[in-house]
Protein backbone atom coordinates (compact mmCIF):
# COMPACT_ATOMS: atom_id res chain seq x y z
CA UNK A 1 0.00 0.00 0.00
CA UNK A 2 1.30 3.54 -0.78
CA UNK A 3 -0.10 6.81 0.85
CA UNK A 4 1.40 10.23 -0.36
CA UNK A 5 0.97 13.43 2.50
CA UNK A 6 1.82 16.46 2.53
CA UNK A 7 1.00 18.98 4.96
CA UNK A 8 1.05 23.52 4.42
CA UNK A 9 2.94 25.84 6.38
CA UNK A 10 -0.25 26.16 8.65
CA UNK A 11 -0.02 22.26 8.88
CA UNK A 12 -3.05 20.95 7.58
CA UNK A 13 -2.12 17.34 5.90
CA UNK A 14 -3.77 16.75 2.14
CA UNK A 15 -3.67 12.97 0.56
CA UNK A 16 -1.74 13.50 -2.60
CA UNK A 17 -1.43 10.89 -5.66
CA UNK A 18 1.85 12.78 -7.11
CA UNK A 19 5.67 12.50 -5.53
CA UNK A 20 6.20 16.67 -4.31
CA UNK A 21 9.07 18.02 -2.69
CA UNK A 22 8.58 17.88 1.27
CA UNK A 23 6.02 14.86 0.80
CA UNK A 24 5.96 11.93 3.25
CA UNK A 25 5.58 8.53 1.20
CA UNK A 26 4.44 6.07 3.58
CA UNK A 27 5.03 1.89 2.44
CA UNK A 28 3.12 -0.50 4.09
CA UNK A 29 3.32 -3.95 2.85
CA UNK A 30 4.60 -2.44 -0.56
CA UNK A 31 4.46 -5.19 -3.22
CA UNK A 32 7.84 -5.18 -5.70
CA UNK A 33 6.14 -2.44 -8.50
CA UNK A 34 5.70 0.05 -5.36
CA UNK A 35 9.45 -0.62 -4.27
CA UNK A 36 10.79 0.32 -7.75
CA UNK A 37 8.51 3.07 -8.22
CA UNK A 38 9.47 4.81 -5.21
CA UNK A 39 13.58 3.91 -5.66
CA UNK A 40 13.27 5.34 -9.07
CA UNK A 41 11.18 8.45 -8.69
CA UNK A 42 13.37 9.48 -5.35
CA UNK A 43 16.36 8.16 -6.90
CA UNK A 44 17.55 6.04 -3.30
CA UNK A 45 18.94 2.74 -2.94
CA UNK A 46 16.63 -0.01 -2.88
CA UNK A 47 18.50 -1.94 -0.53
CA UNK A 48 17.05 1.23 1.85
CA UNK A 49 13.55 0.26 0.66
CA UNK A 50 14.17 -4.04 0.77
CA UNK A 51 16.09 -3.79 4.28
CA UNK A 52 13.29 -2.30 6.16
CA UNK A 53 10.97 -5.13 5.26
CA UNK A 54 13.06 -7.82 6.60
CA UNK A 55 11.73 -9.25 10.10
CA UNK A 56 14.75 -9.71 11.27
CA UNK A 57 16.25 -6.61 10.56
CA UNK A 58 18.78 -5.10 13.43
CA UNK A 59 18.07 -1.34 14.52
CA UNK A 60 20.61 0.89 12.53
CA UNK A 61 21.31 4.46 11.20
CA UNK A 62 22.97 4.28 7.24
CA UNK A 63 24.26 7.32 5.08
CA UNK A 64 24.54 7.35 1.21
CA UNK A 65 25.00 10.24 0.00
CA UNK A 66 22.17 12.62 0.92
CA UNK A 67 19.38 9.92 1.65
CA UNK A 68 19.86 8.64 5.31
CA UNK A 69 18.29 5.62 6.37
CA UNK A 70 17.18 4.73 10.34
CA UNK A 71 15.36 1.76 10.90
CA UNK A 72 14.39 0.98 14.31
CA UNK A 73 12.10 -1.89 15.74
CA UNK A 74 8.43 -0.84 16.70
CA UNK A 75 6.31 -2.59 18.74
CA UNK A 76 3.30 -4.33 16.99
CA UNK A 77 0.27 -6.37 18.51
CA UNK A 78 -1.24 -9.62 16.89
CA UNK A 79 -4.24 -11.75 18.07
CA UNK A 80 -4.02 -15.12 18.10
CA UNK A 81 -6.05 -18.04 17.37
CA UNK A 82 -7.99 -17.50 20.48
CA UNK A 83 -8.76 -13.64 19.91
CA UNK A 84 -6.00 -12.75 22.76
CA UNK A 85 -3.59 -9.81 21.92
CA UNK A 86 0.31 -11.13 21.34
CA UNK A 87 2.92 -8.77 21.78
CA UNK A 88 5.81 -8.70 19.49
CA UNK A 89 8.36 -6.15 17.02
CA UNK A 90 8.75 -5.58 13.54
CA UNK A 91 11.10 -3.38 11.71
CA UNK A 92 10.60 0.03 10.56
CA UNK A 93 12.61 1.91 8.04
CA UNK A 94 13.04 5.49 7.78
CA UNK A 95 14.58 7.15 4.66
CA UNK A 96 15.41 10.94 5.06
CA UNK A 97 15.65 11.56 1.27
CA UNK A 98 16.85 14.91 -0.86
CA UNK A 99 13.22 16.30 -0.87
CA UNK A 100 10.73 13.82 0.48
CA UNK A 101 10.49 11.56 3.80
CA UNK A 102 9.56 7.42 3.38
CA UNK A 103 8.61 5.47 6.29
CA UNK A 104 7.94 1.98 5.21
CA UNK A 105 7.03 -0.92 7.59
CA UNK A 106 5.56 -4.74 6.68
CA UNK A 107 2.28 -3.98 8.86
CA UNK A 108 0.36 -0.95 9.46
CA UNK A 109 0.57 0.50 12.65
CA UNK A 110 -1.26 2.89 15.37
CA UNK A 111 1.98 5.17 14.79
CA UNK A 112 0.69 6.31 11.22
CA UNK A 113 -2.29 6.64 11.93
CA UNK A 114 -1.68 9.65 14.42
CA UNK A 115 0.20 11.81 12.11
CA UNK A 116 -2.11 10.85 9.06
CA UNK A 117 -4.98 12.09 10.80
CA UNK A 118 -3.40 15.23 12.12
CA UNK A 119 -3.98 14.24 15.76
CA UNK A 120 0.48 15.30 16.60
CA UNK A 121 0.60 18.87 16.84
CA UNK A 122 3.45 20.81 15.05
CA UNK A 123 3.49 18.39 12.75
CA UNK A 124 4.75 19.39 9.08
CA UNK A 125 5.78 16.64 6.55
CA UNK A 126 8.75 18.94 5.15
CA UNK A 127 10.60 19.16 8.09
CA UNK A 128 11.94 16.16 7.51
CA UNK A 129 14.51 16.10 11.02
CA UNK A 130 11.56 16.74 13.30
CA UNK A 131 9.45 14.73 11.76
CA UNK A 132 11.56 11.79 12.11
CA UNK A 133 12.03 12.56 15.82
CA UNK A 134 8.52 12.64 16.32
CA UNK A 135 8.18 9.00 14.92
CA UNK A 136 10.35 8.10 17.31
CA UNK A 137 9.04 9.40 20.50
CA UNK A 138 5.47 8.25 19.01
CA UNK A 139 7.19 4.63 19.03
CA UNK A 140 8.69 4.66 22.65
CA UNK A 141 5.08 5.94 24.08
CA UNK A 142 3.89 2.81 22.24
CA UNK A 143 6.14 0.93 24.03
CA UNK A 144 4.99 2.41 27.39
CA UNK A 145 1.66 1.91 26.25
CA UNK A 146 1.84 -1.91 26.02
CA UNK A 147 4.20 -1.78 28.92
CA UNK A 148 1.76 -0.99 30.97
CA UNK A 149 -1.12 -3.62 28.93
CA UNK A 150 1.31 -5.91 29.82
CA UNK A 151 1.70 -5.35 33.49
CA UNK A 152 -2.42 -5.52 33.89
CA UNK A 153 -2.25 -9.03 32.19
CA UNK A 154 0.64 -9.80 34.71
CA UNK A 155 -1.69 -9.46 37.56
CA UNK A 156 -5.07 -10.45 36.10
CA UNK A 157 -3.10 -13.99 35.51
CA UNK A 158 -1.61 -13.85 39.03
CA UNK A 159 -4.71 -14.09 40.56
CA UNK A 160 -6.06 -16.74 38.65
CA UNK A 161 -3.16 -18.78 39.18
CA UNK A 162 -3.57 -18.47 42.71
CA UNK A 163 -7.22 -19.83 42.64
CA UNK A 164 -6.72 -22.19 39.89
CA UNK A 165 -2.99 -23.55 39.22
CA UNK A 166 -3.26 -24.24 35.51
CA UNK A 167 -1.12 -24.92 33.00
CA UNK A 168 -3.07 -22.29 30.85
CA UNK A 169 -2.07 -19.69 33.47
CA UNK A 170 1.48 -20.61 33.17
CA UNK A 171 1.75 -20.56 28.84
CA UNK A 172 0.19 -17.13 29.27
CA UNK A 173 3.17 -16.37 31.70
CA UNK A 174 5.62 -17.82 29.03
CA UNK A 175 3.74 -15.95 26.46
CA UNK A 176 4.25 -12.60 28.25
CA UNK A 177 8.12 -13.45 29.14
CA UNK A 178 8.64 -14.35 25.58
CA UNK A 179 7.04 -10.55 24.56
CA UNK A 180 9.12 -8.91 27.36
CA UNK A 181 12.63 -10.20 25.94
CA UNK A 182 11.62 -8.76 22.17
CA UNK A 183 10.72 -5.25 23.30
CA UNK A 184 13.87 -5.36 25.78
CA UNK A 185 16.62 -6.28 22.59
CA UNK A 186 14.25 -3.77 20.56
CA UNK A 187 14.24 -0.85 22.69
CA UNK A 188 17.99 -1.53 23.20
CA UNK A 189 19.26 -1.52 19.70
CA UNK A 190 16.72 1.46 19.47
CA UNK A 191 18.93 2.91 22.25
CA UNK A 192 22.05 2.49 20.27
CA UNK A 193 20.50 4.37 17.09
CA UNK A 194 19.31 7.13 19.00
CA UNK A 195 22.62 7.72 20.94
CA UNK A 196 24.81 7.32 17.75
CA UNK A 197 22.43 9.79 16.45
CA UNK A 198 23.00 12.72 19.14
CA UNK A 199 26.54 11.99 18.66
CA UNK A 200 26.97 11.67 15.61
CA UNK A 201 25.26 14.43 13.99
CA UNK A 202 24.12 12.77 10.66
CA UNK A 203 21.02 14.63 10.60
CA UNK A 204 20.88 18.79 10.38
CA UNK A 205 19.19 19.53 14.00
CA UNK A 206 17.72 22.63 15.69
CA UNK A 207 18.11 23.66 18.97
CA UNK A 208 14.54 22.39 19.32
CA UNK A 209 14.93 18.89 17.08
CA UNK A 210 17.88 18.02 19.91
CA UNK A 211 15.40 18.75 22.19
CA UNK A 212 12.91 16.95 20.69
CA UNK A 213 15.80 13.89 20.35
CA UNK A 214 17.08 13.70 24.28
CA UNK A 215 13.13 13.31 25.07
CA UNK A 216 12.82 10.70 22.91
CA UNK A 217 16.09 8.87 24.79
CA UNK A 218 14.62 9.27 28.12
CA UNK A 219 11.51 7.78 26.97
CA UNK A 220 13.15 4.97 25.48
CA UNK A 221 15.27 4.56 28.56
CA UNK A 222 12.22 4.44 30.34
CA UNK A 223 10.53 1.93 28.73
CA UNK A 224 13.74 -0.10 28.88
CA UNK A 225 13.94 0.24 32.65
CA UNK A 226 10.38 -0.89 32.59
CA UNK A 227 10.79 -3.74 30.46
CA UNK A 228 13.28 -5.32 32.34
CA UNK A 229 11.11 -4.72 35.73
CA UNK A 230 8.56 -6.78 34.61
CA UNK A 231 10.64 -9.08 33.16
CA UNK A 232 12.46 -9.32 36.75
CA UNK A 233 8.90 -9.67 38.51
CA UNK A 234 7.66 -12.18 35.62
CA UNK A 235 10.81 -14.30 35.94
CA UNK A 236 10.59 -14.38 39.72
CA UNK A 237 6.75 -14.85 40.08
CA UNK A 238 6.62 -18.16 37.68
CA UNK A 239 9.79 -19.68 39.96
CA UNK A 240 7.63 -18.70 43.13
CA UNK A 241 4.57 -20.52 40.94
CA UNK A 242 6.35 -23.23 40.03
CA UNK A 243 7.84 -23.66 43.76
CA UNK A 244 4.07 -23.68 45.01
CA UNK A 245 3.07 -26.19 42.47
CA UNK A 246 5.74 -28.88 43.46
CA UNK A 247 5.13 -27.91 47.13
CA UNK A 248 1.41 -28.84 46.14
CA UNK A 249 2.68 -32.06 44.71
CA UNK A 250 4.60 -33.01 47.23
CA UNK A 251 1.94 -32.41 49.76
CA UNK A 252 -0.76 -34.42 47.64
CA UNK A 253 1.46 -37.24 47.96
CA UNK A 254 2.65 -37.18 51.41
CA UNK A 255 -1.16 -37.27 52.07
CA UNK A 256 -1.72 -40.01 49.95
CA UNK A 257 0.51 -42.03 50.98
CA UNK A 258 -0.17 -41.35 54.78
CA UNK A 259 -4.14 -42.85 53.48
CA UNK A 260 -2.22 -45.95 52.01
CA UNK A 261 -0.81 -46.42 55.49
CA UNK A 262 -3.80 -46.07 57.39
CA UNK A 263 -5.92 -48.73 54.81
CA UNK A 264 -2.55 -51.12 54.83
CA UNK A 265 -3.70 -51.89 58.43
CA UNK A 266 -7.04 -53.72 58.17
CA UNK A 267 -5.44 -55.55 55.08
CA UNK A 268 -2.83 -56.76 57.69
CA UNK A 269 -5.25 -57.84 60.03
CA UNK A 270 -7.52 -59.38 57.29
CA UNK A 271 -5.11 -61.69 55.48
CA UNK A 272 -3.89 -62.81 58.77
CA UNK A 273 -7.42 -63.68 59.64
CA UNK A 274 -7.82 -65.61 55.86
CA UNK A 275 -4.96 -68.06 56.54
CA UNK A 276 -5.34 -72.03 56.67
CA UNK A 277 -3.73 -72.35 60.30
CA UNK A 278 -5.08 -71.95 63.61
CA UNK A 279 -5.65 -68.75 64.76
CA UNK A 280 -6.97 -67.06 67.97
CA UNK A 281 -11.17 -66.57 68.68
CA UNK A 282 -11.21 -68.82 65.38
CA UNK A 283 -14.14 -70.78 67.27
CA UNK A 284 -15.50 -67.61 68.75
CA UNK A 285 -19.06 -66.65 67.33
CA UNK A 286 -17.96 -62.86 67.01
CA UNK A 287 -14.50 -63.21 65.65
CA UNK A 288 -15.60 -60.71 62.75
CA UNK A 289 -16.16 -58.29 65.26
CA UNK A 290 -12.64 -58.66 67.16
CA UNK A 291 -10.62 -58.70 63.43
CA UNK A 292 -12.81 -55.31 62.51
CA UNK A 293 -12.51 -53.50 65.96
CA UNK A 294 -8.63 -54.73 65.61
CA UNK A 295 -8.20 -52.85 62.44
CA UNK A 296 -10.09 -49.83 63.15
CA UNK A 297 -8.27 -49.22 66.46
CA UNK A 298 -4.99 -49.90 64.86
CA UNK A 299 -5.47 -47.57 61.90
CA UNK A 300 -7.41 -44.70 64.59
CA UNK A 301 -4.00 -45.10 66.38
CA UNK A 302 -2.07 -44.67 63.11
CA UNK A 303 -4.02 -42.00 61.75
CA UNK A 304 -3.32 -39.80 65.23
CA UNK A 305 0.05 -40.64 65.31
CA UNK A 306 0.51 -39.35 61.66
CA UNK A 307 -1.81 -36.44 62.63
CA UNK A 308 0.46 -35.55 65.67
CA UNK A 309 3.35 -35.42 63.04
CA UNK A 310 1.34 -33.32 60.53
CA UNK A 311 1.66 -36.51 58.02
CA UNK A 312 -2.05 -36.71 57.41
Amino acid sequence: MLNIFLSNEEGVLKETNKITSGCWINLVAPNEQEIQYIAAELDIPIEFLKDSLDEEERSRIEKDGDDILIIVNIPSVTLDDKKKPMYDTIPLGIIIAKNCFVTICLKDNPIFHAFSQGKVKDFFTYKRTRFAFQILYSMSTSYLKYLKQISKKIDTIEDQLLQSMKNKELFSLLHLQKSLVYFTTSLKSNNIVMNKMMNTRFLKMYEDDQDLLEDVIIENQQAIEMAQTHASILSGMMDAFASIISNNVSMVMKFLTSVTIVLSLPTIVASFYGMNVNIPFQDYKHAFIVALAISVVLSCLTAIVLRRKRLF
